[in-house]
């Protein structure tokens, strides 16, 4: 492992011991992502503590805030502080005074653990629903997925590091990486990579995501709600999560490896052109 100064912000420097079932147990130096508690609150008044993993988090808020409904534009927020607390962090997301009003009328309790996307709703109506995109979703080269994908693999620093995090990732419709995020949690990885979309004024509908994780329906909804219109995932996506991609007629592919990918939603669209050099 390299030097505790050689490490990405996001990893923590440890000790260990490898203990090998058949040989001699050994000391080894090991990082491992940094996870701590993240109060989101709006104004003075608290909405949701989340795992995270402690960077990008002005990025997280814009992103968490959109795809949570508290705000529709990245001008809704007037500012994020990042306040230490003794057990945490607290992101004081300063809204503007129409959407903090209307915030606060429909304003739920979210506790969240590290892979929760679902924390604080009580009632089935009130699970995520993104608006619907207009018009179907454009086409999408097989070849530029490729080229994203094999980019992905040396854009993770955090990830190769520790070996214990998820990555997000934007791609252009070429499959050039514009922006990745990481974090312990694959919904505040996808958060913060929606946050950076939004803040930097990046068109969602130019291109595509991809996710590390598995693809489930929350996923397709925080995605959908910047207006994605293609997804990629490295794993398998649960049966609601595909309902929810037909729902926004989002391209979704996924079980993504380095020689083939799976359509799941939208093969018609998906172009099979040789792969960009």
């Amino acid at each position: 492992m390299p030097p505790s100064d050689d490490l990405p912000p996001g990893a923590a420097p440890v000790g260990a011991v490898v203990m090998p079932f058949d040989g001699s147990p050994s000391r080894d130096a090991r990082a491992v992502p940094e996870e701590v508690a993240v109060s989101v609150t709006y104004a003075t008044v608290p909405f949701a503590v989340m795992m995270a993993t402690p960077t990008d988090l002005e990025d997280f808020a814009y992103g968490f805030s959109l795809t949570e409904g508290a705000i529709g534009a990245a001008a809704d927020i007037r500012a994020v502080a990042v306040e230490p607390e003794a057990r945490g962090l607290r992101l004081v997301v300063n809204l503007a005074p129409a959407r903090l009003h209307a915030h606060l009328s429909r304003r739920r309790s979210v506790v969240g653990r590290t892979g929760c996307g679902l924390c604080g709703i009580e009632d089935l109506g009130d699970l995520p629903d993104a608006p619907r995109a207009a018009g179907p979703a454009p086409p999408l080269s097989l070849g530029a997925v490729r080229r994203a994908l094999t980019a992905l693999e040396t854009r993770q620093p955090l990830g190769e590091a520790t070996r214990g995090v998820h990555a997000a990732a934007f791609a252009d419709g070429s499959g050039r990486l514009l922006l990745v995020r990481e974090d312990v949690g694959r919904h505040n990885a996808l958060d913060k990579l929606v946050g950076a979309m939004l803040r930097g004024g990046i068109a969602p509908g130019d291109g595509f995501a991809l996710v590390t994780s598995r693809c489930s329906f929350e996923m397709v909804e925080k995605a959908a709600a910047l207006g994605i219109r293609a997804l990629v995932a490295i794993s398998a996506p649960t049966s609601l999560a595909l309902d929810r991609a037909r729902h926004h007629d989002m391209l979704l592919l996924a079980i993504a490896r380095r020689d083939a990918v799976t359509v799941f939603h939208g093969a018609d669209r998906v172009l099979t052109d040789p792969v960009p050099a």
